[in-house]
């Protein structure tokens, strides 16, 4: 296809010291098969001047600077609403793309329609290895990356839905968006896909893995495994919870939450990160109201209900060797038995 009939892509990159990642991201996006371009970067006040440096040395990317730090949440918003394209990525600055990515990306719209697509998405650090084939939505509010730290061997080549796509690279059009509404502001980072997906699903908006589109991912490259991801992770997986359930499934799940919650304390307190458990739980707290005129916005417009999604969602979750450490087999195993004691009930 000519670039004149190629439909505009915006591409939004939200910025925040990702140094030479950033410069060999554009670099690799711009030798891409697809030529039709937008390239949006959003930096949320660097000071390694890596978005100065990616303007000079990139003339025809669009640089938008904000004054304050928006997160990825809003400094993702402030790129789609200032992009032109009819399709949108959203796609984080320590990536690195093959130059059909976008072209298998188009394939699969074309075949599946209106959705939320990913690729397949490779350590950029350790050859072979995988770090998403997909996300999935967990009963009590986990996202994780299907075959995380697992050696690529095509195990999954075929498109197939999912849970929801990976924020690391995420592709639908400006009318998917505006049906499904912009990020969450609240959520600020992580869990964002999360909710995205969540939401498209309640409006039956499937999300897509695309396995011969292919980008390298450098793993948290920000805040890695920190506690203060952790406290990001926790507040926002019990946001989802309480934002994405109607107040009767919550009800029926609530002795279940209790002890999803248990497990997630004692994993907390094993890591040593117990203050972001406890500021996590002050912050849905104190936010309460925000999070229940939240509920009641998503309630009203969900096509999909609960139990029809929930019979979706797998029991097990995959964790990442760097995240999970000791003592992920046990929260594993009894998180596969609280979810299927859960969906038990909710199916009864």
């Amino acid at each position: 296809m000519s670039i004149e009939k190629q439909p505009l892509v915006s591409i939004i990159i939200v910025n925040y010291n990702a140094g030479d990642l950033l410069l060999n991201c554009i670099r690799s996006i711009l030798n891409s098969n697809y030529q039709n371009l937008e390239v949006i970067i959003v930096d949320n006040i660097s000071t390694d001047n890596s978005h100065k440096k990616c303007k000079e040395q990139f003339e025809q990317v669009k640089l938008i600077e904000n004054k304050t730090n928006l997160g990825y949440c809003d400094g993702n918003n402030v790129g789609i609403q200032n992009a032109s394209g009819e399709y949108i990525v959203i796609m984080n600055p320590d990536t690195v793309v093959e130059s059909k990515w976008l072209d298998e990306l188009f394939r699969a719209y074309d075949e599946f329609g209106k959705g939320i697509y990913q690729p397949k998405i490779l350590s950029l650090n350790e050859e072979g290895i995988l770090q998403s084939t997909g996300n999935m939505i967990h009963l009590f509010g986990f996202g994780f990356s299907r075959d995380v730290d697992m050696i690529d061997k095509n195990q999954r080549n075929k498109i197939e839905k999912i849970g929801y796509a990976a924020g690391t690279c995420l592709f639908t059009s400006t009318e998917t968006i505006k049906k499904i509404g912009l990020l969450d502001s609240f959520i600020f980072l992580y869990h964002d896909d999360v909710d995205f997906g969540w939401r498209g699903a309640q409006l039956g908006i499937s999300s897509y893995f695309v396995p011969k589109s292919i980008i390298y991912h450098v793993r948290s490259y920000t805040l890695k495994w920190s506690a203060k991801k952790f406290f990001w992770l926790e507040r926002n997986r019990k946001y989802c919870i309480l934002t994405h359930y109607s107040k009767e499934t919550i009800a029926k799940m609530k002795f279940t939450l209790f002890l999803t919650d248990m497990l997630v304390w004692m994993a907390y307190i094993s890591k040593g990160f117990i203050m972001a458990k406890i500021n996590a739980e002050k912050e849905i707290r104190k936010n309460k109201d925000i999070i229940k005129k939240r509920q009641k916005e998503l309630e009203d417009k969900k096509i999909i209900p609960d139990i029809e999604l929930i019979k979706t969602f797998p029991d097990a979750i995959s964790i990442s060797d760097n995240a999970g450490g000791r003592g992920s087999e046990f929260f594993n195993s009894m998180i596969v038995k609280l979810s299927k004691k859960a969906k038990k009930t909710l199916l009864s």
